[in-house]
């Protein structure tokens, strides 16, 4: 096959580009164009909005299948406006698959987010919650959503009906937090913080979230290209969710040392991060409720479409490869 993959040059599309290289053909579109083997040419924007102004010769050359990953992820340092949020994830979205729609591509694959669905969860999330975000980054992403559903192409409909021969696939991915060697976010944070010593003082919370590990992504995406799967939207993620204590143990593991929790009171840690609003300092409510709170998504759907009953990694081996990663990267 040959796919083009948006932002082909960042963690997730390095990574799908390198296990899709070997059998398929790979074209990227970027801000960027580093030298990559796994990678035929990368184009720019420019070259995608002029394919689609011109009515005669095209920039891109025909593809098979488009992975859209490109995007402005959450900011964790909350320094983006979010203006830039609705420019990149919405309005970037719209263009490629305006393209997708003009020049025809057997399937259309966009990563979206959970957060497009909820900001926190009771329970489980599965896909037929009705979608409540929060914030820039899960509303742009729904917006985005939202524009593919109100331009399929008819032969992408029904939308969700079983495959047939002359189907399009259209499907929008949700996943939990991905994570791999080379992902920035919270979790490079966490492992930074561990990796120096300093205790971990919420041993208190036991949350539970759900992550999703590079291999299940790819295991996911090959599955979304090789078989006829009905279009559709699908959680994505790993079959356990993990607590933040876990992965402070299992930190200290990949760098072969003792984990130091520390299970102060809640009712302290509710006061220091009280205080911490009041000062602006890095533990305040907000911040307090992101790193404690439940977080588990259901991944039944994606599974009984590939005819799964589990993901070829499990939570724990795909956090360690991460971890060992890290470690790797920094040096102990």
């Amino acid at each position: 096959m040959r796919i083009l993959i948006t932002g082909v040059h960042g963690f997730v599309g390095r990574a799908i580009s390198a296990f899709l290289a070997p059998e398929h053909k790979i074209y990227g579109v970027d801000i960027v164009a580093p030298e990559n083997p796994n990678v035929a040419r990368t184009y720019s924007w420019q070259d995608l909005e002029a394919d689609l102004a011109s009515d005669s010769e095209r920039i891109i050359p025909e593809v098979d299948a488009i992975i859209h990953l490109a995007a402005m992820v959450h900011d964790v340092k909350d320094a983006a406006n979010e203006e830039v949020y609705y420019t990149v994830n919405t309005e970037l979205t719209k263009k490629i698959y305006d393209w997708y729609l003009k020049f025809g591509a057997g399937r259309f694959i966009f990563f979206s987010t959970v957060k497009a669905a909820a900001d926190s969860v009771e329970g489980v999330l599965t896909e037929d919650v009705v979608p409540h975000p929060v914030g820039a980054y899960g509303c742009s992403k729904l917006q985005a959503e939202a524009y593919i559903l109100s331009h399929l192409p008819e032969a992408a409909m029904p939308f969700e009906a079983p495959a047939t021969e002359d189907k399009r696939f259209v499907y929008i991915l949700r996943p939990c937090m991905i994570h791999g060697s080379g992902n920035k976010g919270n979790l490079p944070l966490l492992y930074n913080i561990v990796r120096k010593g300093i205790p971990w003082p919420l041993g208190e919370y036991d949350n539970l979230r759900t992550f999703t590990s590079i291999e299940n992504l790819l295991f996911v995406v090959k599955g979304l290209l090789d078989k006829d799967i009905a279009s559709g939207i699908y959680n994505m993620g790993d079959d356990e969710p993990l607590s933040t204590n876990e992965l402070v143990q299992m930190i200290c593991a990949s760098l072969g040392r003792r984990a130091h929790i520390w299970h102060l009171p809640k009712w302290l840690v509710s006061a220091v991060a009280g205080l911490g609003g009041v000062l602006h300092l890095p533990l305040n409510p907000e911040r307090l409720r992101k790193l404690t709170e439940n977080y588990i998504s259901s991944n039944a759907k994606i599974k009984a479409a590939l005819g799964v009953d589990r993901m070829p990694v499990s939570a724990r081996e795909g956090m360690m490869h991460t971890f060992e990663a890290f470690r790797d990267d920094r040096g102990r």
